[in-house]
């Protein structure tokens, strides 16, 4: 069965205002004498990784099961060719054959995912291609000669979410992608483990970026005044190492992004 998540108004906000937009589909070679026709994001969130097909794609169409995340992506400043539906990720409305790109970025994990597969190479034309993505949930951060202090707080950080994960993503998202990646009966299919992108943010992105975590989102419902402290005290921990007061001090963020793709026969 599919999971439902990241629904909340202050989340989708949070989400929309901290997640990384997703580079790894600007790598794909897209690139033609004329744009393919149909890209679908299938859990496109709030929409910041739908948008970058625009350039590529006579049409894109996100998809999300969340209202919430959907009323986000309309308040984008979409291209005019990037357009929205609420369906699940199993049950796609669009014909056999239909589609060019099945993709989803840091959202299968959640899916049905035998059935999403099915229903991917369902739409899927012959010579489309799915494309899977998602990161680890263990950035790093570079600041001067102080990396390694930084990241020794930022592990304490994971640990503390360690026992709020959910239970359905098991050990390691990681370990999912690359299960559907083993079932996918697609010849013609690459995976990468490890995609390192640097991103320069301020101190206090970080830190909201990991508060849109499900494992933290849980532990502020279960304990609301314990989650502020958890944050509060990575950021003064974070602070003092660099040496600075402003959580606004810039700091290099390194998000692992890990991926596969796969062309229908």
């Amino acid at each position: 069965m599919a999971q439902r998540h990241y629904e909340e108004k202050d989340h989708t906000a949070s989400y929309l205002k901290y997640r990384v937009s997703n580079p790894v589909l600007r790598m794909c070679s897209f690139q033609t004498a004329k744009p393919f026709n149909l890209a679908v994001d299938v859990g496109c969130g709030s929409g910041q990784g739908t948008i970058l097909l625009a350039p590529y794609f006579t049409q894109i169409v996100g998809t999300d099961i969340s209202p919430a995340q959907l009323e986000m992506a309309l308040a984008n400043s979409n291209p005019p060719n990037v357009t929205y539906r609420e369906c699940p990720a199993e049950e796609l409305p669009f014909a056999a054959g239909e589609v060019d790109l099945v993709t989803a970025m840091t959202a299968a994990h959640w899916f049905d995912r035998a059935r999403f597969l099915l229903e991917a190479d369902r739409v899927l034309r012959p010579g489309g291609c799915l494309a899977l993505c998602s990161y680890t949930l263990d950035m790093e951060l570079e600041h001067g000669d102080v990396s390694s202090t930084l990241n020794d707080i930022c592990k304490e950080f994971y640990a503390a979410l360690l026992p709020f994960r959910n239970q359905y993503l098991g050990a390691s998202s990681v370990k999912i992608y690359k299960d559907m990646f083993d079932s996918c009966p697609y010849p013609d299919k690459e995976w990468n483990e490890c995609f390192r992108i640097k991103r320069l943010v301020p101190l206090n992105d970080y830190i909201g970026m990991v508060e849109t975590f499900s494992s933290y989102q849980k532990l502020q419902k279960k304990d609301p005044a314990g989650a502020e402290r958890l944050s509060n005290d990575i950021r003064n921990k974070l602070l003092s190492a660099m040496g600075v007061s402003s959580p606004d001090t810039e700091v290099v963020m390194v998000v692992k992004y890990f991926y596969w793709l796969a062309c229908k026969p």
